[in-house]
């Protein structure tokens, strides 16, 4: 939503102050302009990135204009999961948890938390480590340099769309000036004709500069940014289970652990000490 209004008021800036000086919109309108510098951004895409990361760039941008799922009220659910996990653990021993490991679907711990379960990465991020636990044959020191390799990795695969779409923006001013360049010489083997004309098309090119300007700073850079918000809130959350397990793992108790998880969420989504501690009383009631 947010995407669609900044959109809005990037156009209606350019465009508004375009009018207000006297301009007309008309003459902004030059499709040979935006196939040019369309075309080539295009082209630089494909060039410059193999499959793989064309594809990944395509199914991140509709991220974009989604808004974020990791809130307040996930992250509660996140460690009300991870406090009945440990609970469990620490009532039953490790082997307990074995089976929701291992079939995570048919847990009726991780079944009470749907909009987790459904997190394909943060689910497979979990129980990877909690079988780990259970096989008892790695330390925590072990498990935290794996789990930071793990993030890392996660992190990087996360830059490909966002470095992808950053050096599309980089090249739009200069297929810009390529644009008003052609356009150029397209006015100089037309001089013959009327100065009217001869003006129009000296408009155009010009509109291919300001094309390649807008399109880059306006609309696509911006893109890029966004996707790196988004990169850094899906982090927050496999660094919030790690430190969880990692304290459970240096046999602090389940309150306790899920306290460090809490600890290092961003301040926006972090629930207080009370709201988690009442959060947690009022599911064990249940």
């Amino acid at each position: 939503m947010f995407v669609i209004i900044g959109y809005v008021v990037v156009l209606g800036s350019v465009l508004g102050g375009f009018i207000l000086a006297g301009g007309h919109v008309h003459s902004l309108i030059q499709p040979t302009e935006f196939l040019t510098i369309g075309g080539a951004a295009l082209g630089q895409f494909f060039v410059a990135n193999p499959p793989n990361v064309v594809k990944a760039t395509l199914a991140a941008l509709p991220s974009v204009l989604k808004g974020s799922h990791l809130n307040k009220a996930l992250y509660m659910d996140l460690l009300a999961m991870l406090y009945e996990i440990l609970s469990k653990v620490r009532k039953e021993g490790l082997m307990s948890i074995e089976n929701d490991v291992e079939n995570p679907e048919s847990s009726p711990i991780f079944s009470k938390y749907p909009a987790i379960a459904n997190d394909h990465h943060a689910m497979e991020f979990l129980c990877d480590y909690l079988r780990m636990m259970v096989g008892g044959n790695l330390n925590a020191f072990e498990i935290e340099n794996l789990m930071d390799n793990e993030i890392e990795t996660h992190h990087h695969e996360g830059e490909v769309p966002i470095h992808a779409m950053a050096k599309v923006a980089d090249g739009l001013p200069a297929f810009g000036i390529v644009a008003a360049v052609m356009g150029v010489v397209h006015t100089m083997e037309s001089v013959g004709i009327p100065p009217a004309e001869l003006g129009k098309l000296i408009a155009a090119a010009l509109v291919g500069t300001f094309l390649g300007i807008l399109l880059s700073y306006g609309f696509v850079s911006p893109i890029a940014t966004a996707l790196e918000h988004k990169l850094h809130e899906s982090t927050k959350m496999f660094q919030c289970m790690k430190v969880v397990m990692l304290a459970s793992m240096n046999g602090y108790a389940p309150q306790v652990a899920v306290e460090f998880g809490r600890k290092v969420l961003y301040s926006s989504d972090r629930p207080s000490f009370r709201e988690l501690e009442e959060d947690l009383k009022a599911r064990k009631g249940k």
